[in-house]
């Protein structure tokens, strides 16, 4: 099978699980660092106004046999801060995917009430409601069959779907965390072309724990999972950290039937930088056909401090 054939396949059975299944939730080695881009009870959970953002390319050097690029570059800004007046937090998601000849471009915005000192920790109950416009240019597709009534729509074909999360977060800062949540609630349908595009509901939960070596607590073990689910097929990801003296960490992961992952970063003042490479386990690192996976994130908290109020008193005995 050449890689015309190969590369049609693959985005031919996208779309037909479009039409059955599901549109799969954007992926992220770094997912200990973006917890708010799936769970809308994060928002608010630090007392600091915290954005991210993180850009991945996936198989790298994946084309078509026309020499197209083929293969997932994805980009994701998330923040959020507390807001007292609303007795919670607020955060807001832009996301930006690209696979091959789709394309995606979705915004989520989230409140979380938020329950302070509960169990020397706080918990976030959120709600999220999402906004997705898809697009898929289907003049750029070459069938195998040209009679291929899934491919014979002409043209870019865009919808726009609207849909619903909601996510449960506990957290004691610097120590542990723990998150349930789920997106596209509704499972909204629309019409795209010949086909009807299906959300389909995702489930999702995360953990992670902060421990300081007893004999040289300047390094921190950080070990974390995170299991993603459609109730169909299920992925984990398992991660471990090692962070020095709270300014570097790197580590490993690896995400069950697609990658081994390597992680480094540093935090810098209020800044944190990360990168992570994928080693593609599954079968499209075979053969050459993907380099791996890249990706990159800049992280920034403006830490919510009052200013201390110097207050000064006249001694009676020194005028």
């Amino acid at each position: 099978m050449n890689m015309r054939k190969i590369f049609t396949l693959i985005v031919s059975s996208m779309l037909i699980s479009y039409c059955s299944l599901a549109q799969q939730e954007a992926q992220f080695s770094q997912n200990m660092f973006n917890q708010m881009a799936i769970n809308p009870g994060v928002a608010g959970s630090t007392n600091s106004i915290c954005a991210t953002a993180l850009y991945r390319q996936q198989w790298v050097g994946f084309k078509d046999i026309d020499g197209n690029k083929g293969a997932p570059e994805t980009m994701m800004i998330t923040a959020h801060g507390p807001v007292k007046l609303l007795k919670g937090g607020l955060g807001l998601g832009i996301m930006s995917d690209k696979l091959g000849f789709e394309k995606n471009l979705g915004v989520k915005l989230s409140y979380a009430y938020r329950l302070a000192n509960l169990w020397t920790g706080n918990l976030g109950i959120g709600l999220q409601v999402g906004f997705l416009n898809k697009s898929v240019d289907f003049d750029k597709f070459k069938p195998i069959e040209l009679d291929d009534p899934l491919l014979s729509t002409k043209g870019s074909q865009k919808d726009m779907l609207t849909d619903l999360g909601f996510g449960v977060y506990y957290s004691i800062p610097n120590k542990i965390y723990f998150g349930l949540s789920s997106s596209q609630l509704i499972e909204n349908k629309g019409d795209f072309g010949k086909a009807e595009i299906s959300l389909k509901r995702h489930y999702y939960v995360t953990a992670g724990y902060n421990y300081a070596l007893p004999s040289n607590p300047s390094f921190e073990l950080e070990p974390s999972f995170f299991i993603k689910s459609d109730a169909t097929s299920t992925q984990i990801d398992l991660n471990l950290l090692v962070e020095y003296n709270k300014k570097f960490w790197g580590g490993i992961g690896y995400r069950t039937t697609d990658a081994a992952v390597v992680l480094i970063g540093i935090n810098y003042k209020d800044f944190r930088f990360g990168y992570s490479y994928d080693i593609t386990t599954s079968a499209m690192g075979k053969n050459g056909r993907s380099s791996g996976s890249h990706e990159i994130m800049l992280g920034y908290c403006f830490k919510i401090q009052k200013d201390a109020v110097i207050e000064s008193n006249r001694n009676v005995r020194f005028l």
